[in-house]
């Protein structure tokens, strides 16, 4: 299953390389050109039938990570996280550590060696620690460097009425959409962006952006789902199983709202399940995207993931199919050379 080898490889922000390389190899025969760039995005490019207007599709192959930054005395490694991570779920982790994917397991001070204050505080990273099974600092010297990367330890796991439980579902989503939206005949110049460093600061999409200078893009994401206990409806971003999600605004982007509309009427024309995303917190590469060049319309189309940022993200395979299938649609319908240039030109 395409998204379950996605998710099992680990590709930490700035360590993308064999997520590269696996999409590289699953994507080269229906591909014109495929290149990457210095910052390590992988640009692919599908040569259209007639119309010259390039449509960019967008998604990150990074996933927030950890990375050793000392050593203690008994052999234990220090680090921080690289992205966006709740320090409360860390201990018990199990995780990978450096290329040799060494077993480790993030660890805090005994409960019982905890005064009352510390039992009554939330877990802080800098107070925990990744137990390697080595005796003395010397030992883990050896087997570990600093910057080092870390990744977290977990299965992909179908369970339940259709979910899947895995690492790095933020974002191996949208680049297996895009990987099956390569397969396409279309009359547009077809770029598909697998983007670097999108958990740090959305950084590899505004180098691929100023490099591609698209008419239009579509970023595919996995995006936050809060329906969960304890979470007022105002409050929940998204809803596992209502379908794809499609963004109005969030922190670093503000998309088109004609496309945004004419993906929602397109959705509901083909019986695809769509919602809208309630919350207009976080952001993605849609912002740098939007703001590169001379400004190109932008939407974002995402797979609502429960527990996202997580090594137990979950999500809804019927979600993450109508996604694929809106999409899909989509780059169909822009073969309309004329609805193009329509929704390009303000239309729609």
């Amino acid at each position: 299953m395409l998204l379950k080898e996605l998710t099992d490889i680990n590709g930490v922000t700035g360590d993308e390389g064999k997520v590269r390389e696996y999409i590289k190899e699953h994507v080269k025969d229906y591909a014109d050109s495929i290149s990457v760039d210095s910052m390590g995005n992988l640009i692919v490019y599908k040569k259209g039938k007639s119309c010259k207007r390039k449509v960019m599709l967008s998604a990150h192959m990074d996933e927030v990570g950890f990375m050793v930054t000392g050593y203690g005395e008994g052999g234990v490694l220090k680090f921080k996280s690289v992205g966006g991570v709740d320090d409360r779920i860390l201990p018990g982790q199990r995780v990978l550590v450096g290329t040799d994917k060494l077993s480790g397991v993030i660890c805090s001070k005994a409960i019982h060696l905890q005064d009352r204050e510390e039992r009554s505080r939330n877990a802080k990273i800098k107070n925990l620690y990744i137990d390697i099974g080595a005796e003395k600092k010397e030992e883990a010297e050896k087997l570990v460097e600093l910057g080092d990367y870390v990744s977290y330890d977990s299965d992909f796991v179908e369970f339940g009425d259709g979910y899947v439980k895995a690492k790095a579902l933020d974002d191996r989503v949208g680049c297996s959409v895009m990987m099956e939206a390569i397969k396409g005949e279309y009359e547009f110049d077809l770029y598909l962006t697998f983007t670097v460093q999108e958990e740090i600061g959305t950084r590899g999409s505004e180098i691929a952006a100023f490099s591609v200078e698209p008419d239009l893009a579509l970023i595919l994401e996995g995006t936050t789902c809060s329906d969960v206990p304890g979470v007022p409806e105002s409050e929940q971003s998204t809803v596992l199983g209502d379908g794809a999600a499609l963004t109005i605004m969030d922190r670093t982007s503000y998309p088109d709202k004609r496309l945004v509309a004419y993906l929602y009427n397109l959705a509901s024309e083909r019986n695809i399940k769509v919602q809208y995303k309630k919350t207009t917190t976080g952001g993605n590469d849609a912002g740098k995207i939007q703001r590169s060049t001379k400004g190109v319309k932008v939407a974002s189309v995402s797979v609502p993931c429960r527990y996202i940022h997580s090594p137990v993200s979950v999500m809804s395979m019927e979600d993450y199919n109508c996604v694929k299938s809106l999409v899909l649609e989509a780059l169909l319908s822009f073969n309309d050379t004329e609805k193009l240039e329509n929704i390009l030109n303000g239309g729609i």
